[in-house]
Order: structure tokens, then C-alpha cells, then sequence
């Protein structure tokens, strides 16, 4: 199961449905089987603590993810997908601006990429970064054709 909650901050998350139906895609598609996903939308100085508490970060950031997936048993012989990923969403809005994406976009490209932390990817040296890069686009392809079309409706009178 997928769920989406919020620690310290009002937000609210468009189209739930449909991404939850594409983060399942993009685990089952690697033959692995999505278990328990938790992300939590929360404030930079949320995010600041938990980076300062668990990983030892006196920095902000965008994402952090636990992945919970090697203490899962197997299931139908398919490795389980299990982990609680933070977003901070005033980060993600401070990054939509740096990189002239939308908002919308710019959360998008953050949830898979905890979901490909979650897989097994990694970004510390530069060719896994790459790597993850090229896979975050690759999935936002399938992302953007699932989701509806936004058409400019003029008005008559």
C-alpha cells in the first residue's frame, strides 16, 4: 500500500489515484513487489531535524528516504519494496523556481526518486547520479501520459 500524509504543514497532494498507480508500475515493472510506502510532506525545518537526527546533516534537503525492503520477507519469491520517504515541500517549491519547473513537476521528480532509492539506486558518485537522472526522466514519461490533459478552455460569450 501507498499513503501519503503530511507532518507540520497544510498541503494537499493532486491526482493520488493515479500516482499511486504509477509508483506501483514503476516497482512491479522491476519484478519487485510494492509492500508498505509512506511519504510524508513536511516543512524544511522538519526534514533539518530528521537530517540532523538520523543521518548526522546539519543541511536542508529535498528527500529523505528509509528503505525498510531488506527486512521484508520475500513474497511470491519477489523481493518486497517497503520504506517511509519525507519530502520537504518548501524545498521542493524553492527548487521549482532554481530549475524553472512547476511546483507540480518539481514534487513529481522528488517522489520517484525516493521510489528509485527505494529500488536500489543510488546518486553519491557521478555516474549513478546520471544513471538516476536518466530513470527519473524515463519515468516521468510514463507519469505525464498518465495523467489528464490540461486543455486551454477560452471562454465564449
Amino acid at each position: 500500500m501507498i499513503y501519503f500524509h503530511t507532518k507540520e504543514i497544510k498541503f494537499s497532494l493532486k491526482n493520488k489515484t493515479i500516482l499511486k498507480e504509477w509508483i506501483t508500475s514503476i516497482i512491479t515493472k522491476t519484478k519487485r513487489n510494492p509492500e508498505e510506502i509512506t511519504f510524508v510532506f513536511c516543512s524544511d525545518e522538519y526534514l533539518l531535524k530528521m537530517n540532523n537526527q538520523y543521518l548526522k546533516h546539519d543541511t536542508y534537503t529535498d528527500i529523505i528516504t528509509f528503505d525498510y525492503s531488506e527486512q521484508l520477507p520475500l513474497v511470491n519469491a519477489a523481493k518486497g519494496v517497503s520504506g517511509d520517504i519525507f519530502i520537504s515541500i518548501d524545498r521542493v517549491k524553492e527548487n521549482a523556481v532554481k530549475f524553472s519547473k512547476s511546483v507540480e513537476e518539481e514534487l513529481h521528480r522528488v517522489i520517484i526518486h525516493g521510489v528509485l532509492h527505494l529500488l536500489g539506486y543510488k546518486d553519491k558518485q557521478r555516474a549513478a547520479k546520471a544513471e538516476m537522472t536518466k530513470q527519473e526522466d524515463v519515468c516521468l514519461k510514463a507519469l505525464k501520459k498518465m495523467l489528464p490533459q490540461r486543455h486551454n478552455v477560452t471562454k465564449k460569450d
